[in-house]
């Protein structure tokens, strides 16, 4: 993966279903679940996370979240009303995914998740 000249990053789309709704309701919970997620991952955030709140729609509405780190963006949107998150995590530098999606589904108490991962050339 990381030998080839085209490669230049991984993304990962983690949806996650069936959370704990307390938790996606919770900004400074969320905040936490991106400072605990980057070390983890060991991508090194650059500035503060972003989390709003908003949605007219009662399907979308939820907190959005945005994390920099300095090798892309760690994104994510909290669908309340499905209780379902579907989290972004791109890096030109190594991770393993598997291990992020399943650190974010015990992270909030969710059931299943869906993995797919994309290499960016």
């Amino acid at each position: 993966m990381g030998n080839s000249p085209q490669y230049w990053g991984l993304s990962s789309c983690i949806d996650l279903y069936e959370c704990d709704l307390s938790l996606m309701k919770d900004a400074e919970a969320i905040r936490e679940f991106v400072r605990l997620l980057c070390d983890r991952i060991k991508m090194k955030r650059f500035g503060e996370t972003q989390v709003v709140h908003f949605g007219d729609d009662p399907r979308v509405n939820g907190f959005s979240m945005t994390q920099l780190i300095e090798t892309s963006l760690v994104s994510a949107h909290f669908a309340e009303a499905s209780r379902a998150i579907y989290l972004d995590v791109f890096s030109c530098a190594p991770y393993d995914p598997k291990d992020a999606a399943e650190f974010a589904l015990n992270y909030f108490k969710g059931k299943r998740y869906n993995l797919h991962t994309v290499e960016r050339k």
